[in-house]
C-alpha cells in the first residue's frame, strides 16, 4: 500500500513521537533516552514508514530510537547483497538483533517436502545451503521453514516421514554454523491445505529430527485460529520452541486490537525464561503516522515490567 513520505508528515510526527526529527535522519543521535522494551519485539520494514520514511536504514534507526532491540525480515534472502550488508552494519551499530527470514521458496498449492520427491528435496536443501550465506551476512541465527502443501495421494504418516528425512538433511547443513530453522505451523483459514498446521505436529517432527537446528516457530496469531489454548500449548511444546511471532485475532494487527490477552502471554513467556525474539508479523490497525504510533503504544502497554 502506498503511504505518505516521512517529510510530508514530519510536522505531525514530532509531537506524536516525543523525539526530535534530527535524530531520525542522523542514525540515532536522539538526546531523549527511550527505555528499551523488556522483550525482544521485532518489527519489520514498512511498519513505521509513515514516521521513518521509505529508506530501510532510516527505518532501522527509527526502530532503535523507539526502544526496539530486534528486527525481522521475511524477504531478506531476496534483497540485494549490498543492502543486506548495509542493514547488517546498521543493526550491529544500533543494537538490533536479527530475527527470522524465510529460507526457501514456499509451495502454497502443490506438494513439496511432503511428497518425498527427490527434486523437491534437492531444491529445498539448495535453498537452505544458500540461506547459510545470507544468515552469516546479516548475523541471523534463525530462518523460517514452511513444509508446504499436503500430498493428497499419500497417507499422512508417509508424508511426515518424508518431511522428517528432509529436515534431518537440512539440519546437517545448518548445525556446523550454529543456525536454526524454525518450522511454522499455519492456520487452516488463511492457508488451507498446508501440511503443517498444529504445534503438536511440529513438536513431534522436531523430536524426530532431534537437532538443535530444527525448532518450532510458535506464531500466536496462527495458533489462536488453529487450536487456541495458547499458554498450555506453549508449556507442552516449550522444549522445542525457538521463536515466537505475534498478531492479534481477528484482523492480524497489533496486540490489544483483538481477543488475544497478550499481556498475560508475554508475562508467562518471560517468566519461563524466554530471551529470544518475538517477531511482529502483523499489519497496523490504523493508517498513516497515527497508525505507526499506535503499534508502538500497543507494545508499550503489553510489555512485561
Amino acid at each position: 500500500m502506498e503511504r505518505r513520505k516521512f517529510l510530508s508528515v514530519s510536522a505531525m510526527a514530532a509531537p506524536i513521537m516525543g523525539t526530535n526529527l534530527t535524530s531520525l535522519n542522523s542514525g540515532g543521535s536522539n538526546k531523549e533516552e527511550v527505555t528499551p522494551f523488556t522483550m525482544k519485539f521485532a518489527p519489520h520494514l514498512g511498519m513505521f514508514k509513515n514516521l521513518a520514511g521509505d529508506d530501510p536504514i532510516g527505518q532501522l534507526n527509527f526502530m532503535a530510537d523507539q526502544g526496539f532491540t530486534a528486527f525481522e525480515d521475511n524477504r531478506m534472502r531476496e534483497r540485494e547483497v549490498s543492502l543486506q550488508e548495509r542493514m547488517a552494519e546498521t543493526m550491529t551499530r544500533r543494537g538490533l538483533q536479527m530475527g527470522v527470514f524465510v529460507a526457501h521458496k514456499i509451495y502454497w498449492r502443490e506438494p513439496s517436502l511432503a511428497s518425498g520427491k527427490e527434486d523437491s528435496r534437492k531444491e529445498f536443501l539448495d535453498y537452505i545451503a544458500k540461506s547459510v550465506e545470507v544468515a552469516k551476512r546479516v548475523n541471523a541465527k534463525w530462518m523460517t521453514v514452511v513444509p508446504g502443501f499436503v500430498d493428497l495421494r499419500q497417507d499422512m504418516g508417509y508424508q511426515t516421514a518424508h518431511v522428517i528425512e528432509t529436515l534431518k538433511q537440512a539440519s546437517s547443513i545448518l548445525e556446523p554454523h550454529d543456525l536454526t530453522m524454525v518450522l511454522e505451523p499455519l492456520n487452516f483459514r488463511d492457508h488451507p491445505g498446508l501440511f503443517l498446521t498444529k504445534i503438536s505436529q511440529a513438536f513431534n517432527i522436531c523430536r524426530a529430527v532431534n537437532s538443535p537446528a530444527c525448532k518450532i516457530l510458535f506464531d500466536i496469531y496462527h495458533q489462536q485460529i488453529q487450536e487456541g489454548n495458547i499458554i498450555p500449548n506453549i508449556d507442552k511444546s516449550w522444549d522445542e520452541i525457538g521463536y515466537f511471532q505475534i498478531g492479534d485475532n481477528p484482523g492480524r494487527k497489533e496486540p490489544t486490537t483483538g481477543e488475544v490477552n497478550y499481556k498475560n502471554i508475554f508475562k508467562h513467556i518471560q517468566e519461563k525464561g524466554f530471551d529470544g525474539i518475538l517477531g511482529m508479523e502483523h499489519g497496523n490497525s490504523k493508517s498513516g503516522a497515527q497508525g505507526d504510533q499506535a503499534v508502538i503504544d500497543a507494545y508499550r502497554s503489553v510489555d512485561p515490567r
